[in-house]
């Protein structure tokens, strides 16, 4: 991000950690929606008694190359390295995992203090975790989420709306709820990708929108200044679209690396 005196905090090149953007080519008039949601951001930032939630650089929270690297190694399936990397990040960075959205709601909310920013966060493909009251479907205003206060039902706060990918990336939250689903699923021959249309999930078989996926949960997972809780649903036998196979392996991978259950 780059800060300018007079019009505050304004978008960079809108980068993923790998180097590019998540976004397939942005069209004009795409490009002019962002900037205009950029300088209603840093309006209503500036005239909001939220101070505390800024677009910082990441440069700023403890170990963020770290935090970067683990989640590069985690993406990447580097197992090995990845454990080796959460033993350094985890001592001052916590991360959890769980498979109950309720309690990550409670560890967010006890390990935030004071005005510190927390909202829930999920890719904008995950379409199955309406039974956990979460539609990505649903439109936010993101000012209102980012900037509004603990007592405002549309702010990141009240922890019942969520932000995407598109929504998040570039910006940054004091602590993230990351909320998976089936749509990005580890298996033994590595990730798998999915988009859900009408009443099934789809293989996603282009290499670019599998990579746009990737890059998707790595902006979720880096978007936490002081920790974050992920949350793998356990999934639903009776449910043909949310097969406990759909989640159970991706929760044993990050198990297996090492991540605290709570």
């Amino acid at each position: 991000m780059r800060q300018g005196s007079a019009s505050g905090l304004m978008p960079s090149t809108i980068g993923s950690l790998s180097g590019g953007s998540i976004y397939p080519q942005t069209s004009q008039t795409a490009n002019l929606e962002l900037e205009k949601f950029y300088e209603k951001l840093n309006r209503d930032r500036t005239s909001s008694k939220e101070t505390n939630f800024i677009c910082r650089s990441r440069c700023g929270a403890f170990g963020a190359e770290n935090v970067s690297r683990l989640v590069k190694e985690l993406l990447d399936l580097e197992p090995d390295s990845a454990r080796q990397t959460l033993s350094q990040v985890s001592p001052n960075y916590p991360i959890v995992l769980t498979r109950d959205l309720r309690a990550a709601k409670d560890w967010i909310r006890t390990h935030a203090r004071g005005t510190e920013r927390y909202g829930i966060v999920v890719s904008s493909e995950a379409q199955r975790l309406k039974p956990h009251a979460i539609d990505v479907r649903t439109k936010i205003d993101p000012c209102n989420w980012f900037l509004n206060a603990k007592e405002d039902v549309r702010s990141s706060y009240y922890l019942e709306d969520v932000a995407t990918e598109f929504q998040v990336q570039g910006l940054e939250l004091d602590w993230a709820c990351v909320t998976w689903d089936g749509d990005f699923r580890y298996t033994d021959a590595g990730w798998q990708h999915w988009s859900f249309c009408g009443d099934r999930w789809n293989r996603i078989r282009k290499p670019e929108r599998q990579m746009y996926l990737k890059n998707a949960y790595r902006v979720l997972l880096t978007r936490a200044r002081q920790g974050m809780v992920i949350v793998i649903p356990e999934g639903e036998a009776v449910d043909p679209t949310r097969k406990h196979a759909f989640y159970d392996p991706t929760f044993e991978y990050l198990s297996a690396i090492g991540f605290v259950t709570i």
